[in-house]
């Protein structure tokens, strides 16, 4: 986690919220961190409730005792809510809603590993497949939208799999400066649409 860059966190949530056709919006946010994807997704007029899904309960306690920049925003928000879980688990099983079993989300925003091929635990590697992606897409409502932060390009394995679980993908490169490395650097956006009704 680091918050010298932002600007592809950010991104997240504007490039894949901007694909959802909703006027209210229940989102859901996989990851954390300082918060600066589930503070974009703020934003957004649409947006009437935000679950923000972390595994690591230190870092949610960072925000609730406001000992990180974003803290404030997030836990005095009413629209914000801040969940201990596993996403991936939660992906897989009941939902991400711990007090409605198998709830529909307008979105899903995921930023937790650097990559589909580069995952910080072997047992999230499953979700990258197109057994994990459906089940995702069984999360989301009709027209819903799933979009995921990668450090990497775009990568033809993972983009197969989305094509083949949702009927409309895109991956979305994003540019940015970095100061320290004195160049340009990227991140990829993937989006992808659920089929409408």
């Amino acid at each position: 986690m680091s918050s010298l860059f932002t600007v592809a966190e950010k991104e997240l949530a504007h490039i894949g919220l901007a694909a959802l056709d909703a006027k209210e919006a229940d989102i859901v946010v996989g990851g954390l961190g300082p918060g600066y994807t589930a503070e974009a997704a703020l934003e957004h007029e649409a947006v009437q409730s935000l679950t923000v899904i972390d595994n690591i309960a230190e870092v949610i306690e960072w925000h609730r005792q406001k000992l990180v920049p974003l803290g404030e925003v997030l836990t005095e928000y009413p629209r914000c809510c801040l969940v201990e879980g596993d996403f991936f688990a939660m992906a897989a099983n009941d939902g991400f809603d711990p007090d409605r079993p198998h709830r529909l989300f307008h979105a899903v925003l995921l930023d937790v590993d650097h990559s589909p091929a580069l995952t910080l635990h072997p047992g999230h590697d499953v979700f990258y497949t197109r057994d994990g992606l459906t089940r995702l897409k069984d999360r989301l409502h009709p027209g819903g939208v799933f979009a995921m932060w990668s450090n990497d390009p775009p990568e033809a394995e993972f983009s197969a799999a989305l094509a083949d679980v949702f009927p409309e993908t895109e991956a979305h490169i994003v540019r940015f400066p970095n100061h320290l490395q004195n160049r340009n650097a990227t991140a990829t956006i993937y989006v992808a649409v659920n089929a409408a009704r």
